[in-house]
This record gives C-alpha cells, structure tokens and sequence, in this order.
C-alpha cells in the first residue's frame, strides 16, 4: 500500500475513532495534512483555522501564505513538503486547542509520521512545538535542531516561530525566513536513522 493510501486510512480511523467528538461538532471536516508524503519536511502547526476548515487543507489562510513564501526562499514549494497540524479539527473560534484535545491527536499524529518517515520535524508556534520538547521557550529555542525520541522512533524537531508572529511583527519575517532556510539546509543534509 502506498503512503497516500495509509494515509487516507489514517483519515478514516481517525473519524471512525470519534476522536474529539466536540471538535469535530463544531468543524466542517476533518483536516489530516496535505503536501508530498514522501517528503523530507514535515511542518505541524497546532489546529486548523476558519479557512482550512472549508477548505480541508492546512495553511491556505495568511499564515499559509507567508510559508509559501518561505519555500520560495528556500527554493521549494508546497508538493515538496507535508504540512498538518497537531489537532485535526478546527476548535471553536479559533481558540488554542485544549491539551487533552492534543493528547488525543497525538497517537494519530504519531502514525502520521510513522508513515511519511521525514527527515526534520519543523513545529510551528509554541503549542506543537511543547508537543515535542516539554518546557519550550520559543523565544529561546527557535531555529535549534534536537534529536526527540518518542517510541522506537527518533526524530529531528526544528521549532520554528508561527507563521502568525510575522503577520502580527513585521519584524520577525526575516527571523523566521532566516530559521526556515536553515532549517531546509540541515533537511538536505541529514538522514535520523
């Protein structure tokens, strides 16, 4: 079975699951990634917005924007990556997702990821990024690359700061423009076996 394959069954467990039966009450639909599933990036935010609730992909809104131009940059586009989130469905009113909603995910993202295998994690923002390194202090530790081990399985996580932050503080777009290509680099550098 082909990747794609796995995961549109991933889609249907998680629906079949009732995974946040509340959450998804209140979504349009269930919004499981999009992008290149063999790709050696994968990006996570943390939940699906107003727009990527209609329209069933991740990061098609202003935040979605400003990281298609960050893969320009670095010489990339969108097919060249899988971009998801962390929680599958929109929360109401685009509140922060819950953590009990993110733990309930988290199995699913990890099979999610089990099935791309890339070889960087970028987390976008300081709520999928604590998912991965406990205690982040984005501020602190954006653009540092460091080995997570979850299971058997190891992985190389880059937080970077949300894409938002730069719509909000036009002077943070060149330092997440300058952490993104960095981070491309070491993709290209680096196979976690």
């Amino acid at each position: 079975m082909d990747k794609q394959a796995l995961l549109d069954d991933l889609k249907a467990k998680i629906i079949s699951d009732d995974v946040c039966p509340e959450l998804a009450a209140s979504a349009t639909q269930l919004v499981i990634g999009d992008g290149n599933p063999d790709a050696d990036i994968v990006f996570i935010g943390e939940a699906p917005g107003k727009q990527e609730d209609e329209q069933g992909l991740p990061f098609v809104g202003a935040s979605g924007k400003f990281l298609n131009e960050m893969l320009a940059a670095a010489g990339m586009e969108r097919g060249d990556v899988y971009i998801t989130n962390i929680v599958k469905y929109r929360p109401p009113n685009n509140r922060d997702p819950e953590p009990e909603e993110k733990r309930a995910f988290w199995p699913y993202l990890m099979q999610q990821l089990e099935i791309i295998n890339p070889k960087v994690i970028i987390t976008l923002g300081r709520h999928s990024g604590a998912c991965f390194i406990p205690n982040i202090r984005i501020s602190a530790d954006h653009g540092r690359a460091r080995k997570v081990k979850y299971h058997d399985h190891e992985f190389l996580v880059i937080p970077l700061y949300h894409p938002a932050a730069a719509l909000y503080n036009g002077s943070m777009r060149q330092v997440l423009i300058d952490d993104f290509l960095a981070a491309a680099k070491l993709a290209h550098e680096t196979r976690v076996q």
